[in-house]
């Protein structure tokens, strides 16, 4: 079987970083990373957070990248041509094919929670929050959550708005979709961040999330900080190997992954600073997790003047966050498509937005109650009541950082040297430090948070 390397190129590296990058910043994102930074020790934590991503996360990011710009291929044919070249067993493709079969599952309950978020949109706009109580808001959370046809709605204007642009192919729709709608994001959250300074509790929200407490870090903390840093960009799910076999090879992997850090991180921190002043002027509970975005502070805003506006702007936020997440993991089994059986754009888009809709309805009957979506086991030391958190667990506990292992492994031990060199053109003792990282360092915390991961429930960002 000969599988064509691409010549799909990114116009440019700001193309890629605002991919990547919109690939990174999800619902999950919004709101797990300030709560885990105020919990484990606040401005404490949050050294120990960049730590991660310095030394785990952008090295981890490189090494897939890597791998997919001398590819040049799909991630699991990329991989199986830098295995053959490094004279490797082909065995080693599975470095990206797990990733894939990660990625596919993620986005088949992902979307159902995006169109949630879709779905507050027009409610918040046409009043359905204003002057209301707690019960009011509690009841159009679980109408929400409940409703299969409901949820089968929403979820196909997402996939369906998915597919129209990605079928517009890489910079025609994915390139040119990103570049609108991550400045608007921005945009959006420097504006939400705006508000929230202005009519929420600053002092305490500060305090929360910077203020630095190290007798609240434990060993814990710092596994949490791994694997928040590892999966907050992103890595190990196929985006990241996708992109690179896009990248020019003129670019510099090394400075942009760097910038992507950098940008997921600053993003994370406004939104924290958007909505935890609102959370602590209306004393709500800042590690409320989802009923946080769909009950709380909705609840708040209205009380507020020009509260139906902010709540608008505010599910605008998650949505276009949401959405951006969505047509970057889909592009990666469009292209996978197009690869592998020569379908074009449209039917590619088609095809793999239809399959992820069909993975959809496991999560949407699991919600609503269906009786063949219940099975209420435990694996690995959590208690899995539907078949939605068995495929939560599974591709986010299991999966993930098997591939994330295997990156590592695979990069640092497998890949020759001199390849390695070529397609990260740094100085000898960078490129031996980023060399030496992969072989042991992310290896150990990757093992060290699988196994805290498995054994003890997720710390990652719940859906």
């Amino acid at each position: 079987m000969d599988i064509t390397a691409t010549r799909i190129r990114w116009r440019h590296a700001y193309a890629f970083v605002l991919a990547a990058t919109a690939s990174a910043v999800g619902l999950g994102n919004i709101w797990k990373f300030p709560y885990i930074l105020g919990e484990n020790g606040g401005g404490a934590f949050l050294l120990v957070y960049l730590a991660a991503i310095a030394v785990i996360g952008i090295p981890v990011m490189m090494a897939e990248v890597m791998i997919g710009r001398r590819g040049r291929r799909s991630p699991g044919y990329a991989a199986l041509a830098v295995a053959r070249e490094s004279r490797a067993h082909d065995g080693w493709q599975m470095v990206g094919w797990i990733g894939i079969l990660a990625s596919f599952v993620i986005m088949g309950f992902y979307v159902v929670v995006a169109g949630w978020v879709f779905s507050y949109i027009p409610q918040a706009a046409a009043g359905a929050f204003s002057q209301a109580d707690g019960e009011q808001v509690r009841a159009v959370f679980v109408a929400t959550t409940t409703s299969a046809s409901g949820m089968l709605s929403w979820t196909a204007f997402g996939i369906g708005a998915t597919f129209l642009i990605l079928g517009l192919g890489l910079r025609g729709g994915l390139e040119r979709s990103v570049s609108v709608l991550m400045p608007l994001l921005f945009a959006l959250l420097l504006l939400a961040m705006a508000s929230g300074l202005w009519i929420g509790d600053v002092r305490s929200a500060a305090a929360f999330m910077f203020w630095p407490d190290f007798a609240a870090l434990e060993p814990r903390s710092l596994l949490i900080a791994v694997g928040h840093a590892f999966f907050t960009m992103t890595l190990a799910a196929g985006v990241l190997m996708m992109f690179g076999a896009y990248l020019p090879q003129e670019i510099s992997i090394g400075g942009t992954a760097a910038g992507i850090a950098i940008a997921d991180t600053l993003i994370a921190l406004t939104a924290g600073l958007a909505i935890f002043p609102v959370v602590f002027a209306f004393d709500l509970d800042p590690t409320a997790g989802p009923a946080l975005m769909f009950e709380a502070l909705p609840l708040a805003l209205s009380a507020i003047p020009a509260g139906a506006l902010l709540t608008v702007l505010f599910f605008v936020m998650l949505g276009l966050a949401a959405f951006g997440t969505m047509i970057t993991g889909v592009q990666v089994f469009v292209h996978l498509l197009h690869e592998r059986f020569g379908l074009g754009h449209w039917w590619a888009s088609l095809t793999a937005t239809l399959s992820i809709g069909a993975c959809s309805l496991i999560t949407i009957f699991s919600f609503s109650g269906a009786e063949w979506a219940q099975i209420d086991i435990t694996l690995l030391g959590r208690e899995l009541p539907t078949l939605y958190h068995l495929l939560e667990h599974t591709s986010i506990n299991i999966l993930l950082p098997l591939s994330g292992l295997m990156i590592a492994v695979f990069a640092g031990w497998v890949v020759p040297a001199h390849i390695a060199a070529q397609e990260l053109p740094h100085r000898p003792l960078v490129l031996a430090t980023w060399r030496w990282t992969l072989r042991f360092v992310a290896p150990a915390a990757l093992l060290l948070l699988f196994w805290q991961l498995s054994s003890f429930g997720s710390h990652l960002p719940r859906l």
